[in-house]
């Protein structure tokens, strides 16, 4: 079942994607990976909701992809990242939907991090 929210924009009823207000970084061991005042939320159900950064305001040359895949019946394929830190490489630590489906244009060309000990998103 397909809503139209504000602005037009199709999604499934359970996910809605907005800017996320204000600067939002993130950091992986130490290194500052990204700083954005154009990052999305996407919120999904009862899911905490998840900062997707503009690949733009990320520092690619942390990141390395990896061949990792999941698909997600609403949001479309996604493609993994590893983060490649001095002290360690955080396995498929990011991800993207290169390609995503109808109604989850907003959040192509963007990333979300698996936020926790070893990588912090946060408004700043």
């Amino acid at each position: 079942h397909i809503t139209t929210l504000a602005g037009g924009t199709h999604m499934a009823d359970h996910i809605t994607i907005r800017k996320a207000p204000g600067t939002w970084t993130v950091r992986a061991g130490g290194a500052v990976l990204g700083e954005s005042q154009n990052a999305l939320e996407l919120s999904e159900g009862d899911y905490p909701f998840v900062i997707y950064f503009p690949r733009d305001d990320i520092a690619m040359a942390f990141l390395d992809a990896t061949n990792k895949t999941t698909h997600c019946p609403h949001k479309g394929d996604a493609s993994y990242f590893s983060v490649v830190t001095k002290s360690k490489t955080l396995e498929n630590a990011v991800w993207s939907y290169e390609a995503p489906r109808e109604g989850m244009e907003r959040i192509k060309n963007h990333l979300a991090f698996f936020a926790g000990d070893e990588i912090t998103v946060e408004k700043i």
